[in-house]
C-alpha cells in the first residue's frame, strides 16, 4: 500500500518528516483528500494519526481553510490532558479531595484554583456530595442478599406483611440536621445553630411495625432490649396491632437477624402463636421499607425541637399520625427493592 502511494506521490518521504503542527502538513492532507484518497490512506501516506486527518478535513469542510482560527474567549487554564487526568482520578478514587487534585495539577506545572477543578468535574457530571452511610457488607452478605432477592423477586407488595424494627431516637445529634438561612459571618449566632451536648443528650429506644394498612403501636424500650423483653413486647402488642389493622391471623411477620429476634425461645413463641416469620438476610436495611418510615418520624420529631427526653417521647406520637397512604406507598416499593439488590449483585442500593 505504501509503495503504491509513494509512486503516485513522490514527495511522501519528505511528508512523513513534516511537523504535525505546520500549515504544510494540513495543506498536504487536503491536497490528498481532493485527489480522492480516504482517511486511512492519507494517514499511512503522511505517517500521522487517522484522527488527526479526520479533524483537519472536518475543519476544512466547515470553515474552508486550514489556517488556525482565532480562539473565542479566554483560553482554558487546564490542558485537555490534565483535565482528562483529573476526571479519571476522581472517577477511580471517589474519596479524593479537591486539595489532593489541586496538588496533582501543580505537579505537572498547572497551578489552578479549586473552583476551576470543580467546574471541570461538574461538566462531566461529577459532583461533591456527602457520602451515604451504608452497612459494611462482606461477600457472604452480598451472596445471601442476592439469593434472597432472586428467590422473592416474584413477590408482590403484600398487604398481609408486617414490617418491624427498633430504632434509637436521639435528643440531639446527627438526627437533628437542619438547614438555615444566614448572612456572612453570622453562622455562629444562636438562632443559626442547633444546641448539642456530649453523648447526644440522651436517647430513647423504640420498637414499632407497620403494614400497608397503617402503623402499629409504637413501644418505648426501657433499658437494654434482650430476648425476654422482646418477647414481652410481641406478646403485648403484635397480635393486638394485627387485629387493629384488620390483618387477622394470616399475616407474615418480618424482623431482622438480631440475636434476640432469632433466639430459640423467641422462635418457639412464634411457632406457638402460629405466626409465619419471613426468613431475612443479615445486614439488609435496604430491603426493609420501615427504615424510610423511621426517617419520616425523626424528621417530624426534630422539627418540633424537643428539649428533654419527656418531650422527645411525647413528640414520637407523630408515629400514629403517619398516613395509611404513606405506609402503602412504602410497601409498594418492595418489588423495586428486590430488583435493585439483584442489579447491584447483592450490594447496597439507593433505598
Amino acid at each position: 500500500m505504501d509503495s503504491v502511494c509513494e509512486q503516485q506521490f513522490p514527495d511522501l518521504a519528505t511528508d512523513s518528516r513534516l511537523d504535525l503542527d505546520t500549515r504544510q502538513v494540513r495543506d498536504k492532507v487536503i491536497e490528498k483528500f481532493k485527489a480522492g484518497l480516504g482517511y486511512k490512506k492519507i494517514s499511512q501516506a503522511l505517517n500521522i494519526p487517522r484522527s488527526t486527518v479526520q479533524a483537519i478535513i472536518q475543519k476544512w469542510k466547515e470553515y474552508g481553510t486550514t489556517v488556525n482560527l482565532p480562539r473565542q474567549g479566554r483560553p482554558p487554564k487546564l490542558t485537555g490532558r490534565t483535565r482528562r487526568a483529573l476526571i479519571r482520578n476522581a472517577a477511580k478514587r471517589p474519596m479524593v479531595t479537591l486539595d489532593e487534585l489541586q496538588r496533582s495539577t501543580a505537579q505537572v506545572g498547572e497551578s489552578v484554583h479549586r473552583t476551576t477543578i470543580s467546574r471541570a468535574l461538574h461538566k462531566v457530571g461529577l459532583y461533591g456530595r456527602v457520602a451515604r452511610r451504608k452497612p459494611l457488607l462482606t461477600e457472604n452478605h452480598k451472596k445471601s442478599h442476592l439469593q434472597f432477592a432472586t428467590s422473592h423477586v416474584g413477590d408482590t407488595a403484600n398487604m398481609w406483611w408486617i414490617w418491624s424494627d427498633e430504632t434509637k431516637m436521639e435528643l440531639f445529634g446527627q438526627n437533628a440536621k437542619r438547614y438555615v438561612w444566614w448572612k456572612t459571618k453570622t453562622a455562629h449566632h444562636s438562632e443559626h445553630t442547633i444546641p448539642t451536648v456530649k453523648y447526644g443528650g440522651g436517647s430513647i429506644m423504640l420498637w414499632g411495625g407497620f403494614s400497608s394498612a397503617g402503623t402499629e403501636k409504637l413501644v418505648r424500650v426501657d433499658g437494654k432490649l434482650d430476648g425476654a423483653k422482646y418477647r414481652a413486647i410481641l406478646e403485648e402488642n403484635l397480635l393486638e396491632s394485627a387485629k387493629d389493622l384488620r390483618l387477622g391471623r394470616r399475616f407474615t411477620f418480618q424482623q431482622d437477624n438480631d440475636p434476640k429476634h432469632k433466639a430459640r425461645a423467641t422462635m418457639e413463641w412464634f411457632k406457638t402463636k402460629h405466626i409465619h416469620v419471613l426468613e431475612w438476610p443479615s445486614q439488609s436495611p435496604d430491603l426493609n421499607p420501615i427504615e424510610n418510615l423511621w426517617q419520616d418520624l425523626k424528621t417530624a420529631v426534630h422539627k418540633r425541637c424537643p428539649s428533654n427526653l419527656t418531650e422527645l417521647e411525647l413528640f414520637c406520637k407523630e408515629w400514629a399520625r403517619i398516613s395509611v397512604s404513606r405506609c402503602a406507598q412504602l410497601v409498594e416499593t418492595y418489588p423495586k427493592r428486590l430488583a435493585a439488590v439483584i442489579a447491584a449483585k447483592g450490594g447496597s442500593t439507593k433505598y
